[in-house]
Formats: structure tokens, sequence, C-alpha cells
């Protein structure tokens, strides 16, 4: 009787299909019994299904092995061995766990001369029961297969659905109440309870006041403020955004893998929110330094500022958020001394002396309108600027393509490990590697890159390295771009939307060039481990479009107040700091019922993310913020 197959051959017989069901609830390896109220066998874990695999061929061993298809020229890696099957009639069985995030090839051999194996594609989904039967197909050099479902799997994504449900939820009992404060009274009420004075001009950010008059200084009264002087929400909003998802990340993203930084090539949700971080760095910079250069502020005293900040960033890197803070004072022989507010404090240093040395402050009635070089003048004006960062890219390409690095080809980009057909194991970054383990020393860089789990690299290799940083300034100084078309444009929504989309469609066109719209075959892959120049380019594009929304729906239609994400925003630093340093204490983290659940993940890392969430809400009700 034909069993429900999939596969490249004949169906199974019924019994192999019940052999398989009993064969799981004691498989070796996996020799718990089965645990129904999770619906899995006990030992999977996470991102994982039990596979079966029948040999049913005589006085042959058998052999499998597997290759992601997210493992870009991998070598196939061994899976497991099955031994002859020594009765006829019967087949010899042997089980193992099997990846289930993305789709893989399982490649067959045996002991035999002259067999011809299969070799099978399947995407095996998370905590299924599967039997992969091996048997002579009509001839006695051809074997076929054939996979069976003994067990479904699990929905593993329902958690997000449910997740969404819930904060609709939410969003619509505060839609309902903001309904409610249409009414006057109600309104009048809740205003005078919660809104005892406005908080707006007593805040600065931490990385550079989105003002476009400073609103910290004393020396300014309170009645010189206008309306054309308030704070943009619109980039709060967006560095409140990219804050939260990188909370949200950096507590695990509910262990789904698009919520994980990726392998190597490629982008997903964690690879977007720190360049934009970077992108809106570099347009408060613009504003706030354009402010104080209107005020007459010595650009000595600026200086002195920017460097002091830049330093407090570097040091709040190393010693309090540094995951070696733990081992003991200092802990020199084991630091990592790069880190993401290390790059942060090291790129708003460059971007800020670049701006200081070169930037003219912009008067608030523009002479400069009838100028015949009028469309450009936010670039043009500010060519020096932009040599230095031409010649910034240039080093970077010369370094990432032409330095020779040992045993390693010049100008490769790739993850070394298994990566390449495994010609290159050492290679892990190329030369941006090299420079790091060369400059700082192997045991002061990240030693848990994200290549290891799917390229399994042995070399450390730091995402935030010393050639990356290179790149990160480029993608502040866009930033810095859009801070000066927010300054050469004042309240011309039309012509600030028309520059920051064709901004958006230039750094497009230049990624599609450079990746030739391809994940991993293009001249210059998109990388966040490698921080390539089409990352940034292609990042850049997302920025500029994202910032055209926020910018229209908040400050140009105010159809959105930019709840919640203004409000970390506003305590950007703050929130950071504490989410890396409370990370592992309650209520940001508990012991969980089933540590192999993504459920019970998502659930714990987004109530640590909404905690945080509320606490930067309660810190801004409370007038208290910190900046550096």
């Amino acid at each position: 009787m034909a069993g429900p197959g999939l596969g490249c051959g004949p169906s199974a017989t019924l019994w192999v299909a019940v052999t398989a069901l009993s064969a799981a609830l004691l498989a070796p390896g996996l020799t718990q019994p089965h645990d129904l109220s999770r619906r899995r066998p006990l030992g999977l874990k996470i991102d994982q299904a039990l596979l079966l695999v029948h040999n049913e061929l005589m006085h042959e061993n058998l052999t499998v092995s597997w290759l992601s298809d997210y493992c870009y020229q991998c070598l196939y890696q061994d899976l497991v061995s099955v031994p002859m099957s020594n009765t006829p009639g019967k087949s010899s069985i042997v089980a193992v766990a099997v990846d289930s995030q993305h789709p893989i090839t399982l490649h067959l051999n045996g002991t035999g001369a002259g067999r011809e194996f299969p070799r099978i594609h399947y995407h095996f989904g998370e905590f299924g029961n599967y039997s992969l039967v091996v048997n002579f197909g009509s001839g006695t050099k051809m074997i076929s297969c054939n996979i069976i479902i003994n067990e479904s799997p699990v929905n593993s994504h329902l958690p997000i659905l449910y997740a969404f449900l819930i904060y609709m939820g939410v969003l619509s009992i505060l839609t309902v109440g903001h309904v409610f404060m249409i009414i006057d009274p109600i309104r009048n009420w809740f205003y005078k309870k919660l809104h005892p004075g406005d908080t707006d001009h007593l805040i600065n950010s931490e990385l550079g006041s989105p003002t476009r008059a400073d609103s910290t200084s004393s020396n300014v009264p309170a009645t010189t403020w206008t309306v054309s002087q308030q704070r943009l929400r619109s980039l709060d909003i967006f560095r409140g955004l990219s804050l939260i998802i990188m909370v949200f990340v950096n507590y695990g993203g509910g262990k789904y893998w698009f919520f994980k930084h990726q392998s190597w090539n490629g982008l997903t949700l964690a690879d977007l929110v720190f360049p934009w971080f970077v992108f809106i760095m570099g347009t408060s910079i613009s504003l706030s330094l354009n402010s104080m250069l209107r005020r007459r502020c010595s650009k000595w005293k600026l200086l002195g500022k920017a460097l002091w900040r830049s330093f407090l960033l570097f040091l709040i890197g190393i010693v309090i958020v540094s995951p070696n803070y733990c081992l003991g004072p200092l802990s020199w022989d084991n630091l990592r001394i790069p880190g993401v507010l290390q790059r942060l404090g090291f790129t708003y240093l460059v971007v800020a002396v670049l701006e200081l040395v070169f930037a003219k402050a912009v008067a608030e009635n523009d002479t400069l309108l009838e100028t015949p070089y009028f469309a450009l003048r936010d670039i043009l004006l500010y060519w020096p600027q932009w040599v230095f960062i031409l010649t910034l890219e240039v080093t970077w390409l010369g370094l990432t393509f032409l330095l020779t690095v040992p045993g390693c080809p010049k100008g490769y980009l790739g993850p070394g490990g298994i990566g390449d057909f495994g010609k290159y194991p050492n290679c892990t970054g190329g030369a941006a590697g090299y420079i790091d383990r060369l400059l700082l020393g192997e045991k002061h860089i990240y030693q848990h890159p994200s290549s290891n789990a799917l390229y399994q690299t042995t070399v450390a290799y730091d995402p935030e390295g010393i050639l990356g940083t290179i790149n990160s300034i480029c993608m502040a100084f866009f930033g810095l771009q859009a801070g000066k078309i927010f300054l050469f444009y004042k309240d011309q929504h039309k012509q600030i939307m028309s520059r920051f989309f064709i901004w958006s469609v230039v750094m497009g066109i230049i990624s599609a060039i450079l990746t030739k719209c391809s994940k991993d075959e293009g001249y210059i892959p998109a990388n966040k481990n490698l921080w390539s120049i089409s990352y940034v380019t292609t990042l850049s594009c997302f920025a500029f479009l994202l910032l055209l929304l926020i910018y229209y729906l908040v400050d140009v239609k105010r159809w959105w107040s930019g709840a919640p994400f203004f409000y970390p925003g506003m305590n950007s630093i703050l929130v950071y700091v504490g989410h890396e340093v409370f990370e592992n204490y309650f209520p940001f983290k508990w012991k969980m019922k089933d540590s192999q659940s993504h459920g019970e993940h998502l659930a714990q890392n987004l109530v640590a993310t909404s905690i945080w969430v509320i606490i930067s809400y309660l810190l801004y009700r409370k007038r208290i913020f910190w900046k550096i």
C-alpha cells in the first residue's frame, strides 16, 4: 500500500510510517518519550525538526550530508551515517535533528560502487516529524527516496500574529480614548493634569539637538520661541523607532531568524536599525550646530563639547555596555574595544568636526535664494566636505580590495569558514577582519560573530571594527545632508520631501548597480558585518524614504503624534544603556517554562521592549532626560 510520499522516487509502504512513529519515541540521541503537550520529541531545540532516515539498502551503509540554501557556496556538512539493513524487507533507522529555518538540500552517499544517489531539496517545519526512506528503485543501480510526514510541524509564526492582534487591540483602546479627548471638558481636565507645562524647550538630544534653535541654552529667553523654531518631532520619532527595534532584536527578537542579524550578505530587520540611528545622528548634528553657530557660539567651544560627548560615548560603551564588565576590574585581557556606542562616538566626532570646519550658519532669511545654483546649494556650498567623504570612501575601497591579507585573496569579502567551498576558512571579513586583528588583537574584538552558526567560522570578527567605521561616517554624512535640506528649505514642505525622494532614488540606483539587485552575486554585496558601501547606500535609500514619510505624517499633516516612538527617541542613550545593563534582570527577563518556544521568547522580548517604552514615557512626563 502506498504511503503519502514527497520525494524523488516510489512511495514507501505503510509499515514504514508505523515504524517511523514508534522509532521517534526512542530514537538514538533523542531517547526521551514524546512530549504531547509541546507536540515535539524532547531533545529537539528551537528551529529544528526530527528526521528518521530509513536505510533499506542491503549490504550498503548510507551517509547523509546537508547544505542550507542560505549558506552561499558552502561545503556540504555531514548529518548522519546509517548502517546497512541486515534483514530483507526491513530498514535500519537512525534519527537526527535537522534545521527548519531555511530550505536545505540533503545529499546521499553509499558505500556501494556505481550507485546514483539523489539530492533532496526540502523545507522542514519546526518540531515536525519526518521519515526519509531510501531503497532501490526500478533498477539495481538507481536509488529512490521518499519523505513522509509522520507528524505535522507547528506553526511557529502564530505568536507573531497573536502579538500583532494584541498590540492592535491596545492601539484601538487608545484610539477610542483619543476620541473621548475631543470632548472639551474631558480634554481640558486631562491636559491640565498630564501637561503641566511645555517640555520641548527643556530637551537637548544627547546625539545633537534636532531643534532649529538650540532650546537648551540658558542665554536664550523663553519668549524668543516661535512656531518655526519648534523641534522637528519626526527626527525624534525616527530615532525612537530605530531604538525600539534595536532593543527588541538585542533582546532576542523571539528567536526568529528574520529578527536576527544576517549571517553574512543580505538584510534582515535587525540589520536596518543601527545605520538609521547613525543617519539621524548626522541630521541632528547639522541642525544643532547650525543653531549654535547662528548665535555666534565659539567653534572652539563647540569642538570641546563634541570631544567630550564623543569621549563619554566611547567610555560608556567600553565600561558599562561591554559584556566583560562583570568579569572583574577592567578585564583588560579580553575587553572588547569596538562596539555600538564606541562607533557612534567616533562617528559623531568626525562628522561634527567636519561640519564645524567647513559649515557656515544658515540664516533665517537666506540671501542665496536667487543664486543660479539654488537647486544644488545644499551640496555645492559644502564641496570640501564632499571631497573629504569621497576621499574616505576611496580609502575604504583601496584597503578593502588592494590590501594584502596573508592567506587570503585580494578583495575578499566572504565569511570564511565553510563558505567559498572551504577555500579560505580563516579569512572572515577579508581586509576588515585582518586590520582589526592586527591593530586591536584577536582577544579585543567580538568573539561570536553572526557568521559562526551558518558558516562555522572559527576566527574572531567584529562588525563594529575599524574599517567599517569609515562607512558609518559616510552614513552619518548622508544624515547630515538631510539636515541641510531641512535648513535650506525650511517650511518648504514640497521641496524638502521632493529632495528626500530624489536622494532616496539616487541611493537606490547606486545600490542596485553595486549589488546587481542580488544578495550574493553583486560587485559589493550589502553586508552589515562589513558595513559595505552598498549596505550604506541601501540603508540611506530606506532612511530618506522613511524620514520623508514620518515628516509628512507628523510635521506636515500632523496626523500622528509619533507615539509611542517619540518618547524613547527623547531619551535614546538612557534606553540603550539601560536595556544593555539590565537585560538579564526581572522584569526584562525571567525563567521561562519552555525555553525552546518561539512564543515564550517573543512574549518575553516584547514585554521587555514595551517596559522601556513605558519608562521613557514616564521620564518624559517627569521632564527627566539623560543627555551627554
